[in-house]
């Protein structure tokens, strides 16, 4: 494991009453009652969280036990009102903090005030700003929570992957999608190929697939009654996006479904209600400015930058709200996954750079094949051809880096359940027009494991590495769940590697930056 420099070393996170020592499997009085039913002091059910954390600002994230306000007290001394909440917002609520020092280590101390004024339940989040100046960074990624039947099992300590990531002290983590598993109902008991019994903890709403906003709101809040992920979202800021399962398998806009167990089949309905719940559950940046959106979250966008200092930009995608619907994917024209309005946005802000590394944190990965029945969900087509359908708006983005001169790109994602490690080039390619890349693998993290897919040859990849699963859908127990890190040091060298759920290093590779 890569070694973290002792100036980046974190301080303790103070968890309150509620928070502190809550067993993944039995969740208190405050976690399962119904917001607004307690009569004492407010508590904080579902603990807290700082989410894009860039240079200068960050979001800090609470979901309250009833009717109140959020406040902060942050480390400088400050003390923040944020807004009331109530049941509009499931009880949860958000501060956006602008100004803070780059290149430090912050705290930050939540807490709801009730409607008599009583301040409730307090715990501390910390979270380190990015540095301006050439400084070391990390970060951990991976996807796929709570997948395939697998969610918190007491027996094996609940989501212990969580505790692995946060072991390695990341800077930030980012979670590329499938944050949860709305269409995956979980059952009590789950009898494994080898005869073990998976055991469960559950609520009702996540028994059966999601279709109302309560229940897709559940499926978020169920996952945060996991120990290990409460404290690695108090301890390591998340950068988060979206995939398909927030919603349901493979979905596209304007999709009716034929699945007998839900009786909303219109896919627009149950995507703005899941939308809804996503941001209403993950701490991104707000509102729009003057109407245009900013490099955050805005109403109708949630693809973003966040600038993590002098080595690091992440790029974060949405391959899902503008996607085309899945057919053979072999159209000769264009078909969106991006949009046109993405696809120039991330053009733009790649040319505009000036960090060293450039990691375009992708939903969907690019040169694998993701069959949705004898059509296809992802960006490959199994055509190892010139680019057709959406391939032809990832060749747009490929032309243009190259085109322009940008460096040292890198691209990482989850989706598929296993982990590897693609090195593309225009040697091996149909497609020629762009520079070797790299992309990165991770997932799951505690869902089913897979793998392998097929690779389209379109782009040129090549599998250095891979690692799946030792069965289709094996469970968190067998220990194939895996994540990414990277490390950049001070002089901007990257250290890349993919672990699994014991925190081993299954590949490693070191990128030196290309100074042109």
């Amino acid at each position: 494991m890569t070694s973290r420099d002792p100036r980046l070393g974190r301080r303790p996170v103070l968890l309150g009453t509620a928070a502190a020592g809550l067993l993944a499997t039995t969740p208190t009085r405050a976690a399962l009652a119904r917001p607004g039913q307690l009569r004492h002091r407010l508590h904080l059910p579902s603990g807290v969280q700082s989410g894009d954390v860039s240079t200068d600002r960050a979001v800090l994230w609470a979901r309250s036990s009833g009717p109140g306000r959020l406040v902060a007290r942050i480390d400088d001394g400050r003390v923040v009102r944020g807004p009331e909440v109530g049941e509009g917002s499931d009880f949860t609520g958000r501060i956006e903090l602008r100004g803070l020092r780059p290149g430090r280590e912050h705290a930050a101390t939540l807490w709801f005030e009730g409607e008599d004024g009583s301040r409730g339940e307090t715990a501390t989040l910390t979270f380190r700003t990015g540095d301006r100046r050439p400084a070391p960074t990390s970060f951990v990624w991976t996807g796929d929570t709570a997948g395939q039947g697998w969610g918190i099992n007491p027996d094996l300590g609940g989501m212990t992957a969580y505790a692995t990531m946060a072991a390695t002290s990341p800077d930030f983590f980012v979670h590329a999608g499938d944050t949860v598993y709305s269409d995956g109902p979980l059952e009590e008991t789950v009898v494994e190929p080898d005869g073990q019994v998976w055991r469960n903890v559950l609520i009702p709403e996540v028994t059966k697939v999601a279709e109302t906003l309560a229940e897709f709101r559940a499926r978020h809040r169920y996952n945060l009654m996991d120990d290990n992920v409460r404290r690695m979202y108090a301890e390591v800021p998340v950068l988060a996006q979206w995939d398909d399962h927030e919603t349901t398998n493979n979905w596209y806009p304007g999709e009716i479904l034929a699945d007998d167990r839900y009786i909303e089949k219109r896919v627009d309905v149950l995507a703005a209600r899941a939308r809804r719940a996503w941001q209403e559950w993950q701490p991104i940046q707000g509102a729009a400015v003057r109407g245009r959106g900013r490099d955050g979250f805005a109403a109708a966008r949630i693809y973003r930058k966040v600038e993590r200092g002098a080595h690091l930009d992440v790029f974060c995608l949405d391959m899902r709200t503008h996607k085309s619907p899945n057919t053979a994917n072999t159209e000769p024209a264009p078909t969106p996954v991006l949009g046109g309005q993405q696809v120039g946005w991330l053009i733009r802000e790649l040319r505009g750079s000036r960090a060293t590394w450039k990691v375009i944190s992708a939903d969907l990965p690019l040169g694998l094949v993701v069959p949705d029945g004898t059509a296809q969900e992802g960006v490959g087509n199994g055509d190892p051809g010139t680019p057709l359908g959406r391939e032809l708006e990832i060749a747009r983005v490929l032309s243009a880096i190259r085109r322009y001169g940008i460096r040292n790109v890198v691209w990482i994602t989850a989706d598929v359940h296993y982990c590897a490690a693609h090195h593309y080039s225009p040697d091996r390619a149909a497609f020629t027009d762009f520079d070797p890349f790299w992309e990165l693998v991770a997932g799951p993290i505690n869902a089913g494991t897979f793998g392998p897919n097929a690779l389209d040859a379109t782009f040129g990849p090549e599998v250095e590495f891979s690692k799946v699963g030792d069965h289709p859908n094996q469970s968190p127990r067998g220990g194939n769940q895996f994540f990414g890190h990277v490390a950049i040091d001070e002089a901007g060298l990257l250290t890349a590697s993919l672990r699994d759920t014991s925190g081993t290093v299954l590949w490693s590779r070191d990128l030196e930056p290309d100074p042109a």
